[in-house]
């Protein structure tokens, strides 16, 4: 880490420096009271500017006074040895302000991107995993806006204070006795849970946010500026808008062939009208061809998701060797700031942190975890018997009726259901979330898992345990068409209406009148205004989201050939309203380097292996294909064994195309070996 001064603004003025506002104006200081007149000094030669870069803002609580407020200015500048952040604090407008403004020298900087595993581009044009030591060899170097992108600097501020602990027993400044630091506890934890720090969020630059806007949502284009959303939101944003676009288009294969399908068989076309007017439509019936269409529209669904998955793997790698990912590193790191546990010795570190029993935490989630996770999916499936209750209730009521009024009716149970799945799903988020924290795990990726985890075993139950068991325990293909229908139609409108417009009439009507500004504005108060804005809620929903759409696709596609066309409509719309929301209606986010999909590409590759088995069986519960399989003097017993053996068949099939494209272009193959083994010489050196 960099020597940052720990005498704060006491005599921060020695330095040159001066803010330098995301706009691109250079203040010398906000005020000419208060803990001192600019940023907090740097001793390193390498580090000392003329400019300064506002990256982080913290909301102090309105009871911390000036003298706390000074210590924790200090605490941010000091350097790491002597138990800070080596960061740069702006102590905002005077000593009683709210506000603190956090930056980073450039060797705070360069030395996080090594402990992160970041790859930069050496001097001879090719990518390398950084390294501190040899840090004059990569290209841009010495300019850190052209070195790191705004979200990389951003994120590596809240990397150090979250790291910060306490190296022994103190009291903070200006605050009660009850309030003390016991050595290595988590001293940013600490301060938010007292009320110190109230807020902790990165700055936008309004600049690049208004050009960013411009060229990914408020233009008629249908390329996305993958760079461009990167280098200001991250890789966690810029990886999810990559797989939605990616996905988007590949729904063009299926929507077509839906289409076709449709148009040529009459069947389906009656099939399709049944599910949209609930009631049976008279026609001409194709049974042979509606039998074939069904056939190769499962058969096509579950080739197209092995395909699909892929694909992805080899664009996800291309991605992450291009934007510096490829070789992040997993090192011991301290523990994620929730973390708590008994002080001792860390057995492999020799570091002094809280420790906590595998045990304990094992014993936490099946006591207490496995529980409430059953009486989650209990709910569920209470919530599905309640839907054939009302469907029995609705049908009996159109037989007696038979009017327009009634037939309507017969849709109020599938909405109700919905609703109430969404319901449950938002409160059940919440719960998983306080679960994980309960089980207390140390690393971050941990956590992440588990939550992970529990919230894609309820998804699954939650969406699709009424689809299940329409389609094999009542084995109403009508039923599960229509209810499919329903889902498409009615979960997509929900989906808008409080993904983006409620936001947006929030912030249009709630929110903005609180932040209006004028040019002539003290900087201070614009910086403020931007908490004004909700915290981005993340993007947990919208993968939910695109693994439901992948599961009704992969699924039951072939009871309803329609389906890719109207999660295309939808997702055409979904990628410019995620991206008016993400720039526009929440405040800009934190987000850590990251090499992919992580979790969430394994739950869709289990998708896709279920929807072999959910395809094969669901033909096999045709009674158009009964009836031609009899007729053609096949046994019940061989249809059963032709459907295993072509369930077999075709699991085989997507094994040998999983085996045949590998998850790599041969081109990153090679970058990632070279970057190992330009790593393994640098490492090599060093200990020469």
């Amino acid at each position: 880490m960099s020597t940052v001064g720990g005498d704060g603004g006491d005599d921060g003025g020695d330095t040159a420096q001066k803010m330098k506002t995301p706009e691109g104006k250079v203040l010398g200081r906000l005020s000419d009271s208060g803990i001192g007149p600019g940023w907090t000094k740097v001793s390193c030669p390498c580090c000392v500017s003329e400019q300064v870069e506002p990256l982080v803002l913290v909301q102090l609580g309105e009871q911390v006074r000036p003298e706390t407020k000074k210590w924790l200015v200090k605490l941010i500048g000091a350097p790491v040895k002597d138990g800070g952040a080596a960061l740069l604090a702006h102590p905002g407008e005077d000593a009683s302000g709210d506000i603190i403004m956090v930056s980073a020298p450039r060797c705070t900087l360069l030395r996080a991107a090594e402990e992160l595993g970041l790859c930069k581009t050496y001097h001879n044009g090719d990518m390398a995993a950084f390294s501190y030591h040899d840090r004059d060899n990569f290209k841009d170097s010495d300019n850190m806006e052209v070195f790191l992108t705004l979200a990389e600097r951003q994120y590596i501020v809240k990397y150090e204070l979250d790291g910060v602990r306490a190296q022994r027993d103190l009291r903070i400044p200006g605050m009660s006795d009850s309030l003390t630091l016991h050595n290595r506890d988590n001293i940013w934890q600490k301060l938010e849970r007292a009320g110190v720090i109230v807020d902790t969020f990165p700055l936008h630059h309004q600049d690049k946010l208004k050009a960013l806007s411009k060229a990914w949502y408020s233009e008629n284009q249908l390329a996305q500026p993958l760079d461009a959303v990167l280098a200001y939101f991250g890789g966690t944003v810029a990886f999810y808008f990559s797989f939605l676009d990616f996905y988007t288009w590949s729904l063009l294969p299926p929507a077509i062939l839906g289409l076709v399908l449709t148009y040529c068989s009459g069947a389906t076309q009656k099939e399709v009208l049944d599910s949209v007017s609930g009631s049976k439509v008279t026609g001409d019936d194709d049974d042979s061809l509606s039998v074939s269409g069904h056939m190769i529209q499962a058969v096509f669904s579950m080739l197209w998701s092995t395909v699909v998955m892929e694909l992805w793997k080899r664009r996800s790698a291309s991605l992450s060797c291009r934007w510096g990912y490829l070789h992040l590193a997993e090192r011991f790191a301290e523990p994620r700031p929730g973390f708590h546990g008994d002080l001792g010795v860390n057995p492999i570190t020799r570091r002094v942190e809280p420790l906590f029993p595998d045990w304990r935490r094992e014993l936490r989630m099946v006591l207490v975890s496995v529980p409430v996770v059953g009486l989650f999916l209990g709910l569920v499936i209470m919530g599905m018997f309640g839907f054939y209750w009302g469907e029995a209730q609705v049908q009996q009521l159109h037989q007696d009726w038979d009017s327009l009024l009634s037939q309507t009716l017969l849709y109020v149970p599938s909405v109700a259901h919905i609703v109430y799945t969404n319901i449950l799903a938002t409160v059940y988020k919440m719960v998983a979330q306080s679960l994980t924290e309960f089980e207390n795990h140390r690393e971050e990726s941990a956590f992440q898992n588990h939550l992970t985890a529990k919230v894609l075993v309820f998804t699954f139950f939650n969406y699709f345990a009424v689809l299940f068991h329409i389609a094999f325990c009542k084995q109403d293909l009508p039923l599960l068409r229509k209810r499919l229908a329903s889902l498409l139609v009615v979960s997509q409108l929900v989906n808008q209406v409080t993904e983006v417009v409620i936001p947006f009439l929030v912030d249009r009507f709630l929110s903005a009148p609180h932040r209006a500004e004028r040019e002539d504005d003290p900087q201070e108060d614009k910086f403020r205004n931007q908490r004004n804005l909700p915290v981005f809620p993340g993007l947990f929903a919208e993968y939910i989201e695109l693994l439901v759409q992948f599961g009704y696709l992969s699924l039951f596609s072939c009871v309803y050939p329609l389906t890719a066309v109207l999660l295309l409509i939808n997702n055409l719309t979904e990628i410019r309203s995620d991206a008016y929301k993400i720039c526009k209606l929440f405040r800009k986010p934190f987000t850590p380097p990251v090499a992919g999909l992580g979790v969430w590409k394994t739950a869709f590759e289990i998708l896709s292996f279920v929807s072999v088995i959910s395809n094969c069986w669901l033909l096999l519960m045709s009674p158009r294909l009964r009836e031609l399989c009899q007729e053609g003097g096949i046994s019940g017993t061989n249809i059963l064994l032709l459907a295993v053996l072509v369930e077999h068949v075709l699991i085989l099939i997507k094994m040998v195309l999983a085996f045949l494209i590998p998850d790599e272009p041969s081109w990153v193959k090679i970058k990632r070996e070279h970057i190992e083994f330009t790593s393994m010489q640098a490492l090599g050196q060093q200990e020469l």
